[in-house]
């Protein structure tokens, strides 16, 4: 399989390069693609310095439009594959074998790597309980199991790369995962471990974490059946 990582990034100078370099030594034939979505720091100069394969976008435009781009980039480059790995540093790239073997095994659509299938704890606080609420909500709507519907380390195969670079309101989220498995997409997990962010900030405060919880549980239950 030829598999891009999509490396999104918004200010994430102080990660960036540590993240790409573990994941070229550690998967040299996984080819990747950094979208630096409109970053103010020097993120874009990091690229060019490094000479990582590259998009800059010219404005913050968030994660669903910087993803969007690295899967338009995949469909257009005849990947068969593509992973979200996130710039900051949580996601190990000794994982992305074993989820491209699950993929390839399981003819799945999707597969996550679930932190909760390798036995680290969950979230703790009002992120725990929503990600709990979440993963219910998704057994109830599609009839599929996720042990972890929060993480972000997400592959998925050519069908879904092309749903996800053709629509224009699709982001690589729990809803987006729900919508595709109850139309039919096979969704798989395998254990993954991960760590702290490497540096930078996280946008993801308590008031961020809540309204995301609230915004995706609205669209499993809502808004999806109407796509």
């Amino acid at each position: 399989m030829r598999v891009l990582a999509i490396i999104p990034a918004y200010n994430e100078e102080a990660c960036l390069a540590g993240t790409v370099s573990g994941l070229v030594r550690t998967c040299p034939d996984i080819d990747y693609l950094v979208v630096n979505d409109g970053s103010r720091d020097n993120t874009d100069a990091i690229c060019v310095e490094g000479g990582f394969p590259h998009v800059t976008l010219p404005i913050n435009t968030g994660l669903a439009s910087g993803f969007q781009t690295g899967m338009k980039y995949a469909l257009r480059h005849g990947y068969d594959a593509a992973v979200q790995f996130d710039a900051d540093g949580q996601h190990l790239p000794e994982t992305l074998p074993v989820m491209i073997e699950a993929m390839e095994r399981e003819r799945a659509d999707i597969v996550i790597g679930s932190r909760a299938l390798a036995g680290e704890s969950e979230p703790e606080g009002l992120r725990g309980v929503g990600s709990r609420f979440i993963a219910g909500i998704m057994r109830l709507t599609t009839g599929t199991r996720i042990t972890d519907p929060t993480s972000g380390l997400r592959l998925y195969s050519l069908r879904a790369i092309e749903v996800f670079a053709k629509a224009f309101d699709l982001a690589p989220e729990p809803d987006a995962v729900a919508l595709l498995a109850r139309k039919g997409y096979k969704v798989v997990e395998v254990p993954a471990r991960m760590q702290e962010r490497q540096g930078g900030v996280s946008y993801l405060n308590a008031g961020n974490a809540i309204r995301y919880m609230a915004r995706t549980s609205v669209s499993i239950l809502l808004f999806q059946w109407f796509r």
